[in-house]
């Protein structure tokens, strides 16, 4: 039996952990029971065999284990848009992931946590504010908070940051971060570190992530070092890293391939696009192999670049198999 507490257990192989999380999916969770079915999987023998439910399902149907759960993340939206759920049946299990996750990048020690999230702060079930809230009540300084929207970041506050001793860790939307530079700009100490979660499309402006480091680099008075990328989403209870470069890295416990999208149950080459695949063995309760509607290349060290969205006309035939109760 698999539990929550052999997802962080190094004792046991990456492998190991998948072939088990797969057949307690399989057995416990009825839309990826018929999504098996339906591919006719019985018996599989390795990671790359196991098929990836397409994240469409978590807007079409309930993607859970059992029908107990104590809350749930849903993604942003407009009102009437069809919007993402996924229910935490262990809150304790994606406390675990966010903070061991983190750690893994970075000694949060050292840091103080600042977060400036304009279009989450309305979604009382978003994921990200759930994370962010973790961070700063971990955070023992008292400087760690949420910046109100629209207003300039206070000098004297970065001040007793550098005063304390630690570092700032600036965690926003692209879009908010750029408002930021436009609206009030400010030098921010030299050894910062921006921490950028996506989300650079909007009303007014679509970018690069390259541009968009590059921007951050030059306004906030960093060097492009310092402006790191987190890729996550409502779906996944764990997230990569960049760090300095558009290359993402996962946390032991996640990984990343990249799909054929006309067979996903395929990876290409190294360097090709496709679709990015997602193991994430956090998603114990839910379903920890995921399709998403990313497009992406790897390198043959396993880390990844996002390339954007995938044109959904391509994605015809990857939900077909998700029924509805």
């Amino acid at each position: 039996m698999i539990t929550s507490d052999s997802i962080f257990d190094d004792s046991l192989s990456f492998e190991e952990k998948v072939l088990r999380i797969f057949e307690f999916q399989k057995q416990n969770n009825p839309t990826y029971q018929r999504f098996c079915d339906a591919l006719e999987i019985r018996n599989v023998q390795t990671p790359q065999e196991i098929p990836l439910l397409p994240i469409q399902a978590f807007k079409d149907t309930e993607v859970i284990t059992t029908a107990e759960h104590s809350t749930f993340f849903q993604s942003s939206g407009t009102t009437g848009m069809e919007r993402s759920r996924h229910y935490l049946i262990e809150p304790e299990l994606y406390h675990q992931s966010i903070i061991r996750g983190m750690q893994y990048f970075y000694d949060l020690d050292e840091y103080v946590i600042w977060a400036y999230t304009p279009g989450y702060n309305q979604n009382p079930n978003s994921s990200l504010i759930w994370m962010l809230n973790t961070l700063i009540e971990r955070e023992e300084s008292g400087l760690s908070k949420f910046l109100e929207l629209g207003k300039r970041l206070d000098e004297s506050e970065l001040d007793k940051i550098q005063q304390s001793g630690k570092k700032l860790m600036l965690f926003g939307a692209a879009f908010g971060l750029m408002d930021i530079l436009e609206n009030h700009p400010v030098q921010l100490p030299e050894d910062s570190v921006i921490l950028e979660t996506g989300g650079m499309k909007t009303h007014r402006r679509e970018i690069t992530k390259e541009q968009l480091h590059q921007q951050l680099a030059k306004g906030f008075g960093l060097p492009q070092t310092q402006i790191h990328s987190e890729y996550g989403m409502t779906e996944l209870l764990s997230q990569a890293y960049a760090q300095g470069s558009l290359w993402f890295e996962c946390v032991p416990w996640m990984k990343v391939s990249i799909r054929d999208p006309k067979d996903p149950m395929k990876e290409v080459e190294n360097g090709e696009e496709g679709l990015i695949g997602v193991i994430d063995l956090a998603n114990l309760y839910s379903c920890s192999f995921i399709l998403t509607g990313d497009k992406g290349i790897q390198r043959e060290d396993g880390k990844f670049q996002v390339l954007g969205r995938w044109n959904p006309q391509n994605l015809r035939g990857c939900n077909f198999l998700i029924n509805h109760d």
